[in-house]
């Protein structure tokens, strides 16, 4: 699989300077983590739940999780199995193009059985999600998922979801994130991402995030986020990709605020009518959030619509000033300072170093745009309905 496969060959050619590089299920996971994009969440129970995933991987999706969680009714969980396995089954037979399918369970047993009863369709599975993930509940679930993948042959990643109450009230998170990493730590072969359950944050206050707002205005929930990547998404080989939270709006409410994007870059485009598009779907506030996350250093983001992904994947492509940067910083040795290729910054070879080695590994699955291509050229190209 490789990302914007879905749009015509001439129009990559236009817009790509490096074009994005293939990759598979069974690639190194540090590339897998970076390559999940915007990962689409779908409710376990969906009757037509093969076809959904067929039609989302030609829409550009490249990871999707069925959720047995809280996406689903606890009177569902037995209908939602079963359903999941047959869908997978009715997947495996027909063939074609999946994206990385990830099962979100509730409770470790789930994993095993789930593992049987799918049979040859589990080489579908790339791993499980493992929710309110903790030090002390967690172990339960990353010991089901090794012995799973011992018994069935397969490797299963892992992606815990930082989620409980433990990791967002102030005298519990320190001590409740530092065990999670010692815990990750001795399954680290394992743990593909750390993903941020900003629902279930919030609802530990009683806030429920407003599609004028980003989750970085809710504070408590920014306080989360900063600590989550101040333990496990160091840049020191200790930590892991941290995914951008959820992002659960898809179409208009009353506005409170203007919008978000600027005007001017979509009519040099002659795209007036797709921003227009994106703000009716309260999308211009999911842009601004993606910016949000990659500056506060997460690497894609859960989505629960297909409308979304093409925008987290447009913002996912490393810009040719970007990629210029990072090509500088890492051809130099031994330290020092320059100015940018674009002559409008300067660029430290030490400080940006660890910067200009994550961008590179992005810029191999999202892609280099080309000179002069934007961020709007790029979600108009991919924004396939």
């Amino acid at each position: 699989m490789r990302h914007f496969d879905h749009i015509d060959a001439a129009r990559r050619k236009h817009l790509f300077y490096r074009h994005p590089r293939p990759f598979g299920r069974h690639d190194d996971p540090a590339v897998l983590a970076v390559a999940l994009g915007a990962t689409l969440y779908c409710p376990a129970t969906r009757p037509g739940l093969a076809a959904d995933i067929g039609r989302a991987a030609r829409r550009g999706v490249m990871s999707m999780v069925v959720c047995l969680e809280d996406a689903i009714g606890d009177d569902e969980v037995g209908t939602g199995e079963a359903n999941l396995v047959a869908q997978l089954r009715t997947l495996r037979e027909r063939g074609g193009d999946v994206p990385l399918l990830f099962v979100r369970v509730r409770d470790p047993r789930q994993i095993a059985d789930l593992v049987a009863r799918l049979g040859d369709a589990a080489e579908l599975v790339t791993g499980f999600v493992l929710p309110k993930f903790t030090a002390t509940g967690g172990g339960a679930f990353l010991d089901a998922l090794e012995d799973a993948a011992a018994r069935s042959g397969r490797r299963l990643l892992a992606m815990p979801v930082i989620e409980s109450p433990e990791a967002v009230y102030a005298e519990t998170r320190a001590e409740m994130l530092y065990d999670v990493a010692r815990l990750l730590a001795k399954h680290r072969s394992r743990i593909l991402a750390v993903r941020l359950g900003a629902t279930d944050m919030s609802a530990a206050y009683g806030l429920r995030r407003p599609p004028d707002l980003t989750i970085y205005d809710i504070g408590p929930v920014a306080g989360v986020i900063c600590d989550v990547v101040n333990i496990l998404g160091r840049a020191d080989g200790t930590g892991y990709v941290v995914t951008g939270p959820v992002w659960e709006y898809f179409s208009q409410g009353e506005r409170m605020f203007k919008p978000q994007l600027r005007q001017s870059p979509f009519d040099r485009q002659r795209a007036a009518p797709l921003r227009q598009r994106l703000i009716t779907s309260d999308l211009d506030g999911l842009i601004r959030e993606v910016h949000l996350d990659k500056a506060n250093g997460l690497t894609g983001k859960t989505v629960i619509h297909p409308s979304h992904v093409a925008a987290v994947h447009a913002l996912s492509v490393v810009t040719h000033e970007e990629y210029c940067d990072a090509a500088d910083i890492l051809g130099v040795t031994g330290g020092g300072a320059m100015a940018s290729s674009y002559a409008n910054k300067m660029n430290e070879a030490k400080p940006h170093r660890a910067w200009a080695q994550r961008l590179m590994l992005r810029a191999r699955v999202f892609g280099v745009a080309a000179e002069g291509v934007t961020f709007v050229e790029l979600l108009e190209a991919a924004d396939i309905r």
